[in-house]
């Protein structure tokens, strides 16, 4: 009796460690299958928004193919210097608008004193706007051989850990590097200043009212009187001057190989994107290159160069 007790007793004993060990594998294998579905769920995601980047990518590129085409087709002459298109393509409406960079001021190229007036324009006091054009002309330029090097040591005395380029700007945002930029002014002034146009000039038939009014020679009244006959102007350098009057030195219509593209996406589940491209037009092997991209920029960059 007592050898049967025993059995019985070992038997429970062994049908309980098999009950606990079938529950420890369910558990374990309903934590695998809650592992592996956030695994798909991400997966999923992940592979949606790669789709989306992708299908943006293609959209953008094709307005920028879209756009030189127009630009080329239109021969040197002819060619507009601003202008706007849309089509639909892959379940989205696609709006297109470019620029020439010739409506921007050029950091590279413009004088001291236009980029002086700029940020006045724009908020700064005169000696920070004299401040700040002193050390962007000092940025750009290289040093003179056998002369003392000015520039170097005021970004010294600053306590900055780096020197100034003293070569051409590769980027507008290189202006967040140049000592006596405020960033609040920096912000301000990146709408309205390029890298590309290679001007000392901008195109005053397109440029924005903030440009206009930083010509050398310029006044208020002047400028009210230019903004409202803008639009009525043809592209004439003699009608420009006297248009512009006391500026009317200004009056120049440089021709930039640059356009800055900025093309609106509207997908049909609601989503909304927009990239800014600046490009340069080449020939006919390669009828343009991309000299600057930026996706996102919905809500950052929303204006747009006035017209008149």
């Amino acid at each position: 009796m007592r050898k049967n007790h025993r059995c019985a007793a070992t038997s429970s004993s062994e049908r309980g460690f098999v009950i606990i060990a079938v529950l420890w594998i369910l558990v374990a294998l309903s934590a695998l299958a809650t592992i592996f579905s956030v695994y798909l769920a991400n997966s999923a995601l992940a592979l949606a928004v790669t789709d989306v980047g992708l299908k943006t990518e293609a959209l953008v590129s094709a307005s920028l193919e879209l756009t030189a085409y127009q630009l080329l087709l239109a021969g040197e002459k002819g060619r507009p210097a601003q202008g706007s298109f849309r089509f639909r393509l892959d379940n989205a409406d696609v709006l297109v608008s470019f620029t020439s960079e010739g409506a921007r001021v050029d950091l590279n190229s413009a004088s001291k004193e236009m980029l002086s007036n700029l940020f006045e324009v724009l908020g700064a006091d005169q000696r920070i706007a004299n401040e700040a054009a002193d050390r962007i002309v000092g940025w750009r330029t290289p040093p003179k051989a056998n002369s003392i090097d000015a520039e170097q040591p005021l970004y010294a005395t600053a306590g900055l850990n780096y020197s100034p380029r003293q070569s051409p700007f590769t980027h507008v945002n290189e202006l967040g590097l140049v000592l006596g930029v405020p960033p609040a002014l920096l912000d301000r002034a990146l709408p309205f200043v390029t890298v590309f146009s290679g001007s000392t000039n901008v195109d005053v038939l397109i440029a924005a009212p903030e440009v206009i009014a930083a010509l050398p020679g310029m006044t208020p009244a002047a400028l009210n009187d230019f903004l409202k006959q803008r639009a009525s102007l043809p592209r004439d350098q003699t009608a420009i001057a006297a248009a512009l009057g006391p500026a009317k030195a200004s009056a120049t219509l440089p021709k930039s190989k640059s356009f800055r593209v900025l093309t609106t996406l509207q997908f049909d589940n609601g989503r909304r994107t927009a990239s800014e491209v600046v490009i340069t037009l080449g020939g006919d092997k390669d009828p343009f290159h991309v000299l600057s991209w930026q996706d996102d920029v919905t809500g950052l960059r929303s204006r747009k160069l006035a017209s008149g």
